[in-house]
């Protein structure tokens, strides 16, 4: 136990962000699962913005965020490429003639 003022102080804050923290990674958790499980696009999404509010409450490493949103957005479906989703032409840009 701490024996100073300034130590039983650290140690309230750190037990009100351990609280804090604990519930974070627990919805993260949660959320990752689901969306593992169910492949929709809205709870991927969802997980996704959780682990980048982890990592932005440094909940979490952003490295590990980053781990999490690369294996959540392999999972997302991919759009298909039909012949109206075909590139489009590129317009040609108007120059401007000059008069001498």
């Amino acid at each position: 136990m701490p024996v100073t003022k300034t130590a039983k102080r650290a140690l309230r804050g750190s037990v009100r962000k351990l609280a804090v923290n604990t519930q974070i990674l627990a919805r993260l958790d949660v959320a990752v699962r689901r969306a593992k499980a169910a492949k929709s696009a809205d709870k991927i999404i969802s997980a996704i913005s959780l682990a980048d509010r982890a990592a932005k409450k440094r909940a979490i490493h952003k490295n590990k965020a980053a781990r999490i949103k690369s294996s959540l957005s392999k999972l997302l479906p991919r759009k298909q490429k039909g012949p109206k989703a075909a590139k489009a032409k590129p317009k040609a840009k108007k120059t401007k003639k000059s008069s001498k």
